[in-house]
């Protein structure tokens, strides 16, 4: 009982001096003795329960030693290989697989990526608003996915930088969550990291939409079932900014049921330099970023990028996943020029028959009018089968079998000069991936 020891003391002393002092007299009458008695131990019982009432809250509301987090406490350190043999049954001139953005060559052992994940992320059950995350990679898909000269004015500085961004998670509302710095884009179904994915090729449409943005991006939850999306960026696949304009994006994520997932996104870009650098410059004194020269581009384009892209999830059973892609791309090169544009989409499937072994199924269309991904105007058609054995958490060998298919002769055979309407190739590859991060990369 929460109450003072030395005050209880006291009051105890005087119930016992008192009854002495009632008992020693001289009775008179003593019914009346003991009811006076009585109603001197109810006024003291009184007193202990008010002094009890007045302390107790007291020691009820002091506060409770807080325990220091170490800002390191969370960190996962993480490390990914993932390599493959293809053939190509066209045998191809440099044994080139065409319209691949991982898988990229054949008839030959490949190291498709090799990353390394630091991530130290938010956590609101320990009062923790703020994070960071750093992706390293290495490979053939590096070269694919990062650096492009036709996007980025100094592509080798930031090659390796797959990722690089801190979070901070506002505390209004539900919690509006912010990052800034370089991250994956997530326009499209399909991501970076195979282990993640459905197939072990990637989709026309993940090579084709933006595989990176610089920037700052807001996601905020209404509910349960709706969050809203926000980015402003320096660009398409642009660590640097080649231009004045900003790219922004307004996206919303569904949950209509536990089972269903889908996303909607509506990019505007402007995807036209306004400067150009030289390694080698035919003229002296021009003006230099780091020792590098570069020129202005005289009234150049400013025609716009609109991206319009869907994808979403149904999952009806543990085993069964089945996804849907639409996208439609239209750009410009001057405001009022005719526009190239990009329409299709993708279905995807996966079941999984025992806990170690799955299968898994993409059938894809890309119409690529003015050559915006291909260089060449064309209906493009890609139908791929998976199969996957996990003989461990972090070891999995993915089998595939993948047909490419145009209405034109575009891919490579071992002829010079001779192009052919399909492209058809064969595929293992083995990812392993280890540490302590879990879910999705």
């Amino acid at each position: 009982m929460a109450v003072d020891n030395t005050r209880m003391r006291k009051y105890g002393m005087a119930v016992a001096l008192l009854s002495a002092s009632l008992l020693s007299q001289t009775p008179n009458d003593p019914k009346q003795e003991i009811a006076e008695l009585r109603a001197i131990v109810k006024q003291l019982q009184q007193r202990i329960d008010d002094l009890e009432a007045r302390v107790t809250p007291a020691k009820a509301e002091a506060p409770t030693p807080s325990v220091a987090t170490s800002p390191l406490h969370g960190t996962t350190l993480n490390f990914l290989l993932d390599g493959y043999y293809g053939y190509n049954f066209n045998a191809p001139i440099g044994r080139a697989n065409l319209l691949r953005a991982y898988d990229v060559t054949s008839n030959g052992f490949s190291l498709n990526q090799s990353a390394i994940v630091i991530e130290n992320a938010p956590d609101l059950s320990k009062g923790k608003r703020f994070g960071a995350r750093l992706d390293l990679q290495f490979g053939q898909a590096s070269q694919s996915t990062q650096g492009n000269a036709a996007n980025e004015p100094r592509p080798w500085i930031y090659r390796n930088v797959f990722q690089a961004y801190g979070t901070y998670i506002i505390p209004a509302g539900t919690g509006l969550t912010v990052d800034f710095g370089k991250w994956a884009s997530s326009l499209g179904l399909e991501g970076n990291y195979t282990q993640d994915q459905m197939n072990y090729s990637r989709s026309y449409w993940f090579g084709f939409l933006p595989y990176y943005h610089m920037g700052l991006r807001a996601n905020y939850k209404l509910n349960d079932r709706v969050g809203v999306n926000y980015w402003i960026t320096n660009g398409t696949n642009q660590t640097e900014p080649f231009s004045g304009f900003r790219d922004q994006l307004f996206g919303l994520t569904l949950a209509p049921h536990k089972t269903i997932n889908w996303t909607m996104n509506y990019y505007l870009g402007q995807e036209h330099p306004d400067a150009i650098f030289f390694a080698n410059p035919g003229q002296p004194n021009l003006p230099q970023l780091q020792g590098l020269p570069f020129q202005p581009i005289p009234n150049s384009p400013t025609g716009r990028l609109h991206i319009l892209d869907s994808y979403g999830t149904w999952a009806p059973s543990a085993k069964l996943t089945f996804a849907l892609e639409a996208d439609y791309v239209l750009q410009r090169l001057a405001t009022n020029s005719p526009p190239a544009h990009t329409i299709g989409g993708a279905v995807y499937a996966r079941y999984q028959l025992t806990p170690k072994f799955a299968l898994a199924g993409r059938a894809e269309y890309f119409s690529d009018r003015g050559g915006l991904f291909s260089g060449a105007t064309q209906a493009l058609k890609e139908s791929t089968l998976t199969s996957e054995y996990k003989f461990a958490p972090g070891f999995l060998i993915r089998g595939e079998w993948r047909r490419d298919f145009s209405n034109q002769p575009f891919f490579l055979t071992s002829r010079q000069g001779v192009l052919k309407k399909e492209q058809n190739t064969a595929t293992l590859g083995v990812v392993l991936w280890f540490g302590q991060k879990e879910g999705a990369w």
